[in-house]
């Protein structure tokens, strides 16, 4: 269902005259923006199949930059655009030229982590005169990696996370979601057709409690395997949630760094676990930060919402572009971990190495079949 209080946007954007194409797009602070993007391509989102492209790619639904638009750009099919574009839908004959109120186009989205959706922006972004009159959202949860055929077997069930809603040109559309359940994937219909420039799906990660107990060890801070930031100190050049995100940083931006502190105190992220889990070893990347990267860096763990904070690394030096190792005395039993960083500067990635408890199991296997688990003892 959607939020009446979200800003919405209907109507042609006017055509481009030149100067900043992002000058007059329209769009708002939604809400939910601050979660993880599910439909991420470093988390494994990918878009799997689509009835009609003729005009652009599905793929560029999930691009992470911003679309860009070339006035000048025109291929052998017309204009070039930045987004999934489909062509113009007609109808069944000159008698009936337009298309019914059923047509629509759709594209098939695997989330890169299955998770509770919070939130969809579908940008239409340089789509002024050409993106659909209307938008909506389905989902689903499948296990393993079904395929386009799978998704769109009759005996599938679809909720509908986003009804037909009208959209606007050249604007960021966005629609809260309140649908209390783990979806794996979308389908993104645009009615009758037209064309979207990117897709993001914000929620919190819930993943398959089966998958990690099979693994044993395994990164407890990871997005993909439900971890998330719960705040930071800073995120004024880069968010937080970078440190979580898989591989290594690949450039300076892809991790986190604060403003420069002109006080006496210093920064920090708090992150929570997926469940109760017992954490053995650490990583601490500066990957890409050289002249910024944080000075000293300390963990501390808690155990449950009303725990006390432990500090299990102590104040460590760090060193620029490079990624730190430490083995913990023992295994630490934790929900909740903080990283504080001294004075400023950045990390780039964190990783805790261990395996959730038994307690942390069994509470994750009870969220995932819909049961309120807790974290677990």
């Amino acid at each position: 269902m959607t939020d009446a209080a979200i800003p919405r946007f209907t109507g042609d954007a006017s055509p481009y005259a030149g100067g900043d194409p992002y000058a007059d797009h329209r769009t708002a602070d939604f809400p939910f923006t601050h979660l993880v993007d599910l439909a991420d391509r470093r988390l494994g989102a990918g878009v799997i199949a689509a009835n009609d492209e003729f005009f652009a790619e599905r793929e560029n639904l999930l691009k992470p930059e911003p679309a860009v638009f070339d006035p000048e750009h025109f291929g052998h099919k017309g204009k070039i655009m930045d987004g999934w574009e489909t062509r113009r839908r007609r109808g069944v004959s000159a008698a009936e030229p337009h298309p019914t109120p059923d047509d629509h186009d759709w594209a098939l989205v695997r989330l890169g982590a299955p998770g509770v959706i919070r939130g969809v922006v579908l940008d239409t972004a340089h789509f002024r005169g050409n993106y659909p009159q209307a938008v909506s959202v389905e989902g689903t949860s499948l296990p393993g990696s079904p395929s386009p055929d799978d998704l769109l077997a009759p005996d599938v069930k679809w909720t509908v996370l986003v009804p037909r809603t009208p959209v606007g040109g050249h604007a960021a559309n966005g629609f809260a979601v309140d649908a209390e359940q783990r979806f794996t994937h979308l389908r993104i219909n645009q009615h009758p057709d037209g064309g979207i420039a990117r897709l993001r799906v914000y929620g919190e990660v819930a993943p398959d409690p089966a998958w990690l107990t099979a693994l044993g060890t395994f990164d407890l801070a990871a997005l993909e395997n439900g971890g998330q930031v719960e705040d930071a100190s800073d995120r004024f050049y880069s968010p937080a949630t970078n440190t979580v995100q898989p591989g290594r940083s690949r450039k300076m931006d892809d991790g986190w760094e604060t403003r420069r502190r002109r006080d006496r105190g210093n920064d920090w992220i708090r992150y929570r676990l997926a469940a109760r889990s017992e954490i053995r070893a650490v990583e601490i990347d500066t990957a890409y930060l050289k002249g910024n990267s944080a000075g000293w860096a300390a963990l501390s763990v808690r155990d449950g919402e009303d725990g006390d904070w432990s500090e299990v690394l102590p104040r460590t030096r760090l060193q620029p572009d490079t990624n730190h190792r430490f083995v913990l005395d023992g295994p630490v039993r934790a929900t909740h971990v903080r990283i504080d960083i001294f004075p400023d500067g950045g990390i780039s990635r964190l990783r805790l190495f261990g395996s959730l408890t038994e307690g942390g199991a069994d509470a994750l296997a009870a969220d995932a079949d819909g049961e309120d688990g807790g974290a677990g003892e």
